[in-house]
């Protein structure tokens, strides 16, 4: 039994392991690929220095490895445990030491397309040796669908794509944007010290996570942003004369609970606002129920908890319910379920300021309200009796809808936010 260690990798350290290519009980040739690793610049694969077979695995997908690092034991084969019993003892102890490659893995970057089309790289994310499985299959790994961590095509996705096509089945297309990053330069490499003073913050898991999503969201959803103004000058009227109330019972009654009690009122009348794409894109499935996610700043970073079933409950239920979210969410003791089934989220960023931005849809949702700081507008009232042109001074709260462009055209998402703006304005269609 020997170990097979991690051969000299060149300046690679912590390098993540993104698959394992053996099990136990598996016999290996020479050279056969063990596992894949992967860092910031490059794909590798460390190959097996011997052969024989696979008795224990020493590491898992996602962990950490560097020059030394122990990935499996190996039983040689009998003929060569026989051939070093031949050689002498110093030689033998030699030969017996872990298994080590003498020469170092060069590491082997992902091919790029000689010819992208449309400006994109359709290239599949995948292991050299499921590129070389995939060729030997003559599988075209652009239509095939990874399961992969990070969506990376394994060696089973291969076999399924496969198995479809002799069934006589359509292959499943591979979601758009998979495999083909933007064909733009890399990303550049500058050492800030060199200009003057720096200092390295880590980021929390909520904002990592959140950033992969929203990056993700922006990229492969066409968004487009419509603006509009609600007049809600009766409504703040309204809304204050009943704080002090609310806070009496350990709430606020926030403008953020009239925007969910408007958002279903307009949800209820463009359905389409209430829906999520199926998975092959062919269909829109409308939900009949109306969860709403709003956007909550904690120190560990940005969270959507879901108000559930808003549709059956009144403002002042939605404000005293958006309090205690907003606290769970900022004391960090929300559940991941606090945090699902959403269809139509909101951003207020009106405490904070601000005239306009474009939020970031959601997926799956195929549209997000945002609002921000309102303003004082003069308001046109008509002329006195002398012909004098009279304004009013209205408060006016910005609204920025964005919606998803593949699901909404210019028209409907213009007719959504009119409408929304108008429920706010009308004080008794929002309390309804």
């Amino acid at each position: 039994m020997k170990d097979v260690l991690v051969p000299d990798i060149g300046d690679f350290k912590e390098i993540e392991v993104i698959e394992i290519l053996v099990k136990p009980g598996d016999r290996v040739a020479k050279e056969q690929s063990l596992v894949s690793l992967e860092s910031d610049k490059a794909t590798m694969e460390i190959p097996s220095p011997e052969a024989g077979v696979v008795r224990e695995l020493k590491l898992k997908v996602g962990d950490k490895v560097s020059e030394g690092s122990v990935i499996l034991v190996l039983e040689l084969d009998a003929a060569v445990e026989e051939t070093v019993k031949e050689i002498p003892k110093e030689v033998a102890k030699e030969i017996t030491q872990p298994l080590v490659m003498a020469a170092p893995v060069i590491p082997r970057a992902e091919p790029v397309p000689a010819e992208p089309k449309d400006g994109l790289q359709s290239l599949p994310h995948a292991s050299p040796s499921i590129r070389k499985f995939a060729r030997e299959l003559g599988v075209d790994l652009a239509r095939v669908r990874g399961s992969g961590p990070k969506e990376r095509i394994v060696k089973e996705d291969v076999q399924s794509f496969v198995k479809s096509v002799l069934a006589g089945k359509a292959a499943p297309a591979a979601p758009a944007g998979k495999g083909g990053g933007l064909d733009v330069l890399p990303w550049p490499e500058v050492d800030f010290s060199k200009f003057g003073p720096v200092e390295l913050k880590a980021r929390s898991r909520i904002n990592k996570r959140s950033a992969a999503n929203l990056h993700r969201n922006w990229v492969m959803i066409p968004h487009v942003t419509q603006f509009e103004e609600a007049d809600i000058t009766e409504l703040e009227v309204f809304r204050k004369s009943n704080t002090a109330q609310t806070e009496k019972q350990g709430y606020k009654l926030t403008m953020l609970a009239f925007l969910i009690k408007a958002s279903v009122a307009a949800l209820r009348q463009f359905p389409d606002f209430n829906a999520s794409l199926d998975k092959t894109g062919d269909q829109l499935v409308l939900k009949k129920y109306f969860h709403i996610g709003v956007a909550v700043d904690t120190p560990e970073g940005l969270m959507v908890p879901v108000v559930r079933d808003a549709d059956r409950k009144g403002v002042f239920d939605l404000a005293r319910e958006l309090a205690e979210i907003s606290k769970l969410a900022r004391d960090g003791k929300l559940k991941a379920g606090d945090m699902q089934g959403g269809t139509f989220t909101i951003s207020s960023l009106g405490g904070i300021g601000g005239s306009a931005f474009t939020p970031i849809i959601n997926a799956p949702e195929v549209a997000i309200l945002g609002a921000s700081r309102a303003v004082f507008r003069p308001h046109y009232a008509g002329q006195d009796e002398k012909g004098k042109d009279l304004f009013v001074a209205r408060l006016m709260l910005p609204l920025s809808l964005s919606y998803d462009h593949r699901v909404i055209d210019g028209a409907q998402g213009a007719r959504f936010i009119v409408y929304l703006a108008n429920a706010l304005s009308a004080i008794h269609r929002t309390l309804q």
